[in-house]
């Protein structure tokens, strides 16, 4: 049964967590200062990546920016402030607004840890926006009134550790990771009720599924675009790896998991950040950040390069005509345009 929960924008709760510094952003029209660079190591970039391409800063000054969504009918993205438990807007026409606060924790209680807010967003088949809230322990729906309709919260009757992130199947089952980040303490909270970190499949009719426990620190997740690989980003610093799992005609994993690259090195030199949120366009390329940037990979998982951001991102999105890849990279919203299109448009 779907329980509803206020989601008042002037929630006390919300306040309890220390705000950053006002986010900037560049004004509709006004020229964006451009970050990083691109990584050709393979000459099929240049068929999703035009040669001209540059990364705009589009907004920055936020604490630690993930999820973002394009919203198709009201023609932004969306994307999330986990510290500071609010989900943002930007778009051409409009620039820079704050969505909604709280976005992930809603409780009385002051929030001890440092990612109470939302993590991962999608919208389900009737266009309602899908949370993965960090705080509430919980995947919820945003409903028209502004109020949230808990999706899932409990694995065989156990709170979940903090859901990351989800992805849609088109027969509206609902894919989604959970490892301890959004935890004041994380794997040693003494909250934690589950003793692994599960990627889980809900169906429509509330059938929850547990598919892996196998992976440490499950975080970003996509499906391939016939449906038949699931892939999932494990963000371990010691085993810093995307894996692809076969999919059997039941929707669940059907056999051995495939490692699509080990960013591992990566992270060893000292390169910023660790795999984290992925899309896949409609080819099946992978967009996957990690150390350093946005890693892209071929259907057959061969390593094409990388737009360098130069800093942690923690997850990117296609919006526009879907041909735009929206990054959120550690404090900033950033851009970069494509020759290619996102998954679903």
């Amino acid at each position: 049964m779907l329980r509803v929960f206020a989601a008042p924008a002037a929630l006390a709760a919300a306040a309890l967590v220390a705000l950053a510094p006002a986010p900037s952003a560049a004004q509709p029209g006004e020229k964006k200062a451009t970050i990083g660079s691109i990584e050709r190591k393979n000459a099929k970039i240049d068929e999703l990546l035009p040669k001209g391409a540059v990364i705009e800063v589009l907004a920055g000054g936020f604490k630690w920016t993930e999820g973002p969504v394009w919203d198709k009918k009201a023609k932004r993205v969306l994307f999330t402030d986990i510290p500071n438990n609010r989900v943002m807007s930007w778009s051409p026409a409009d620039g820079l607004k704050e969505f909604l606060k709280p976005s992930g924790y809603t409780g009385k209680e002051p929030f001890t840890g440092y990612e109470p807010g939302a993590n991962g967003l999608a919208f389900d088949k009737d266009g309602a926006l899908v949370l993965c809230q960090h705080g509430d322990r919980r995947i919820s729906r945003l409903t028209a009134d502004g109020k949230f309709q808990t999706v899932a919260d409990k694995y065989n009757g156990k709170r979940f550790n903090s859901p990351n992130d989800l992805v849609y199947h088109p027969n509206g089952d609902l894919y989604f990771t959970d490892p301890p980040y959004g935890l004041p303490k994380q794997m040693d909270d003494p909250a934690k009720e589950l003793q692994f970190q599960g990627v889980y499949r809900l169906k429509p009719n509330g059938e929850l599924t547990l598919l892996t426990k196998e992976m440490s620190r499950p975080n970003g997740i996509a499906l391939s675009p016939d449906n038949k690989t699931l892939y999932v980003a494990n963000s371990d610093p010691a085993r810093a790896i995307w894996m692809a799992f076969p999919l059997g005609a039941d929707g669940a994993i059907s056999g051995a998991g495939r490692v699509i690259f080990d960013a591992t090195p990566e992270v060893v030199a000292k390169k910023p950040g660790l795999p984290d949120g992925m899309k896949v366009d409609a080819k099946g390329n992978i967009f996957a950040t990690g150390p350093d940037g946005v890693y892209v990979f071929a259907p057959d998982f061969t390593y094409l390069g990388k737009i360098v951001i130069g800093d942690k991102n923690a997850n990117c999105g296609f919006g526009d005509d879907g041909a735009t890849l929206y990054i959120c990279a550690n404090d900033k919203l950033v851009r970069v345009r494509t020759t290619t299109r996102g998954l679903g448009f």
